[in-house]
């Protein structure tokens, strides 16, 4: 009868135990979800399109006068091979890698690492030609952290992004619009579809992190055109 009760007592302990500890563990999982950084997402008045000055915009073709004559809006560059992204009001300075297609056709995006750096998808214009020139970066990962793009969710309409491509030309892009959209309900048209000026979009992760898939459910992509260009 003592080591009955002894054993019961032992298993109740045991018991009891196993729920401190589930509870421990939930207590862990809870501050250390409070204590991580979310990166920051657009509100909605950032997806509304950017009226632009049209006292300080630069309207001049650079190119074939033939260009204006089809229609093409705003400044225009010849091809060139981008080679680094710089997004001061969010402190992005990064080197560009090239992008292709994975097997599948999915765009490739670039590798996790320490060193998160933004690519561009080489399918597409380059940053200054007419048309969708599309960079994309992790927003962060759980080994490395804070990725390139952590803070793209915090661009705002009217900010400038500007790309140093390996002409020694910088391509000035300013942001016109910033929109979450559910990886459901991409609009692949409008983001990579044809365009009448020389336009930037860039794209990373965003909205609810879903634990289950290990991924987000969103994807944030900023809209921009070009408004000048310099010498490097």
């Amino acid at each position: 009868m003592r080591t009955e009760q002894h054993g019961r007592r032992l298993r109740l302990g045991a018991g009891a135990l196993a729920v401190l500890l589930i509870l421990a563990g939930a207590l862990i999982l809870t501050v250390g979800l409070r204590a991580q950084r979310h990166a920051p997402q657009p509100p909605a008045s950032a997806a509304i399109p950017y009226a632009a000055d049209t006292a300080t915009t630069s309207t001049t073709t650079v190119g074939p006068p033939a260009l204006a004559a089809r229609g093409i809006r705003g400044p225009v560059l010849p091809a060139s091979t981008p080679t680094h992204l710089d997004i001061p009001a969010i402190g992005v300075s990064s080197a560009l890698m090239e992008l292709g297609l994975n097997a599948d056709h999915t765009v490739q995006v670039p590798p996790l690492g320490r060193d998160s750096r933004a690519g561009w998808y080489r399918y597409s214009p380059s940053p200054g030609q007419v048309g969708p020139a599309v960079l994309l970066g992790h927003v962060d990962s759980a080994q490395y952290g804070p990725g390139v793009f952590f803070e793209l969710g915090a661009t705002r309409p009217g900010e400038l992004v500007s790309v140093t491509r390996a002409d020694h030309t910088v391509a000035v892009f300013r942001v016109d619009r910033v929109v979450s959209y559910s990886k459901n309900a991409f609009p692949t048209l409008e983001v990579y579809g044809n365009t009448d000026h020389a336009a930037l979009r860039l794209i990373t992760c965003g909205g609810r992190f879903d634990l289950t898939s290990h991924s987000y459910e969103n994807n944030i992509v900023v809209y921009a055109s070009l408004v000048s260009s310099h010498r490097a």
